[in-house]
């Protein structure tokens, strides 16, 4: 594969995966609506990676302290602000690997890789973000993060399955829903996504590892790498931008995309 292929879809992916306009979405529409190759399972893989590794390095801080939790997890004690943030990560990472696993056994995931089901998916949950943000209200932080709050982010989540629903958008709109501010709206859904990254690249990595050549491994490394540089700069950005701009510019950007892709789907 080129380097200007490589570099298309690592900024698709890095660009998108943290901004609330789903990253899944646009990696299938890229083949639909271009003609160009699709990037296959390796490309997938590596540059779920890329983003992997930008989010862990941003959010540093957080993901340290549910590390060091993480053994006070394992022994049944949650009395620390790392230990409970690291289960109730866990918690909500449980529903979309489950659905996940059952769209993937059932083929139902493949089916919903069309133009016109991304045209929908963009179009209801971006005015689903709006609705939650203009009326949510703004009354929680990130440390007041709840079981129950955990667990109806993480059914949200298993939403974003559905391509072009977008993972960070969904759960986004789940945490403005709850009352969380912007910014830690944002911080939670950015942390949820670190174990289902994790989840759904060892699942992926696992069917490709077998098939992989030399040449698919480097392009797999190029990839990863410029996308880690892509999403590291758009989740720097958007962490900032949200201290003092709510989230309509990503829901005017999905609502006109949505409409295009179903005149494109329907015409």
């Amino acid at each position: 594969m080129t380097f200007t292929h490589l570099l298309i879809l690592a900024l698709i992916q890095g660009v998108t995966e943290f901004l609330p306009i789903s990253s899944s979405g646009h990696l299938i529409l890229l083949p639909n609506l271009t003609g160009m190759e699709d990037q296959g399972q390796v490309l997938d893989v590596a540059v779920h990676i890329g983003t992997l590794f930008a989010v862990v390095l941003y959010f540093w801080a957080d993901v340290r302290e549910a590390l060091f939790g993480i053994p006070r997890v394992l022994r049944g004690k949650l009395d620390t602000p790392g230990a409970k943030l690291a289960f109730l990560l866990l918690i909500a990472t449980i529903p979309v690997v489950i659905v996940g696993l059952v769209l993937k056994v059932t083929g139902l995931s493949d089916m919903m890789r069309s133009t016109a089901v991304i045209g929908w998916t963009m179009l209801i949950f971006g005015l689903v973000l709006y609705w939650a943000d203009t009326r949510g209200p703004e009354v929680k932080a990130a440390p007041e993060w709840s079981l129950r709050d955990a667990v109806v982010m993480g059914l949200w989540q298993a939403v974003a399955l559905i391509p072009g629903t977008s993972r960070s958008g969904i759960t986004i709109t789940a945490a403005r829903q709850l009352g969380y501010v912007r910014h830690d709206a944002a911080r939670l859904s950015m942390l949820m996504s670190i174990p289902t990254i994790i989840a759904s690249g060892t699942l992926l990595g696992l069917e490709v590892a077998a098939s992989a050549d030399a040449a698919a491994a480097r392009d797999g490394a190029i990839a990863a790498a410029l996308t880690f540089v892509a999403a590291l700069l758009a989740l720097s950005l958007m962490m900032r931008l949200l201290r003092s701009v709510s989230f309509t510019p990503y829901v005017i950007y999905r609502v006109v995309l949505g409409v295009f892709l179903l005149w494109v789907a329907y015409s």
